[in-house]
């Protein structure tokens, strides 16, 4: 690898602090309302993802300045750390649960999900191993059973907590990384059809994902329960127009629309700034997508290539499914928006992996 370091890709820190900014001018006009009725002070949330902006944006300029192949040398031990923590989650009395969900470990004050960090470590190891197995992913034996071995691993004890929006997101980066990698088209049809079985099994397995589906395709069924979230959504995302209400003038967030500030900010957003608001962030998204893909293309080794690629990749899949759920187009998942949601670990994770893909866009020739 070249050890000629250049300046790290300025256009893409322009563009994740431009989303951050929108997100914690969101935050605060999302939340306001709930926080003050809850915790008696409007910027209760506001302050919090302030506070973890600050430390993810630290974070994400230190990280900048480190050789993105120090992840490739500790990506053993990262996700070793990472599955403890996911094991230690599901122990009664050390995992917090909320929203039906076992996700978190309480730390003082404030709490972590190890998914989070896991879908991090699982990019930095499986970049690892693609980039010294690269002449054997087209054998499924050699090269796909190991890789999506270990992947359905972590993504069954995710499951355990459970939170099928973490797991998706983990499995669908990693299924691109190998697929870009060179892997069989044939290999991933088969595995696509056991992949569409597992799924069917595990919404059976569980009433409440059940209701989530038929919600999904109908959400006005069950006006009051299974499809609230959906028809609340829709509701604030209709009125904003083109302009939108105006900024803090959203009426869904006033009890309407459980916890705004987090899965569901983009319909607040949408309300509030209309069709213009809603685009802008978008064509921010897409922008940090395209400077991913390019700095992808451009790094001078496999590993640096995995790597940005599964970066770039977690936070566009992880838009996708927010929005498609956002707008009515998927059963609602538990997915936050990058950047915009509130979320300490979300936020965190993500800032900090910007900062890996900056730091290989120094190498990247592009």
């Amino acid at each position: 690898m070249s050890t000629k370091r250049s300046t790290p890709d300025f256009f893409l820190i322009i563009v994740t602090l431009s989303l951050l900014t929108i997100g914690l001018i969101m935050v605060y006009s999302a939340s306001a309302i709930w926080a003050t009725y809850k915790f008696d002070d409007s910027f209760f949330f506001a302050k919090r993802q302030l506070l973890f902006a600050g430390l993810g944006v630290c974070a994400m300029f230190v990280i900048m300045n480190i050789d993105y192949w120090t992840w490739r040398t500790w990506s053993k031990a990262l996700i070793i750390v990472c599955f403890i923590m996911l094991v230690l989650v599901l122990i009664p009395g050390v995992g917090l649960v909320r929203n039906g969900s076992q996700s978190w470990i309480g730390v003082g004050a404030f709490s972590i999900q190890p998914s989070e960090f896991m879908k991090f470590a699982m990019i930095t190891f499986l970049a690892k191993f693609l980039a010294e197995n690269q002449k054997s992913i087209t054998s499924f034996k050699k090269g796909m059973v190991p890789a999506l071995s270990l992947v359905f691993l972590v993504f069954g004890i995710i499951m355990l907590q459970p939170d099928l929006g973490t797991g998706t997101v983990l499995v669908g980066t990693c299924i691109v990384m190998i697929f870009v990698s060179g892997a069989k088209i044939s290999h991933f049809i088969g595995l696509g059809l056991v992949g569409v079985a597992g799924f069917v099994v595990l919404v059976l397995s569980a009433p409440y994902r059940i209701k989530r589906i038929t919600s999904f395709l109908d959400p006005w069924e069950d006006p009051l329960g299974s499809g609230f979230q959906i028809i609340q959504s829709l509701y604030a995302i209709g009125p904003g127009g083109l302009l939108g209400l105006g900024l803090g003038q959203s009426r869904q967030k006033f009890f309407y629309l459980p916890e705004p500030q987090t899965d569901f900010i983009f319909a607040i957003l949408a309300e509030e700034l209309g069709f213009i608001g809603g685009s802008l962030v978008l064509i921010l998204f897409s922008l940090l997508l395209w400077r991913g893909i390019r700095i992808a293309l451009g790094a001078p080794d496999l590993y640096g290539s995995f790597l940005a690629l599964g970066i770039i990749s977690m936070v566009a899949i992880q838009v996708m499914i927010n929005i498609s759920v956002v707008t009515g187009l998927m059963p609602v998942t538990g997915i936050t928006l990058p950047f915009l949601s509130y979320g300490g670990s979300s936020l965190t994770l993500m800032l900090a992996a910007v900062g890996v893909l900056l730091n290989v866009s120094r190498y990247s020739r592009y």
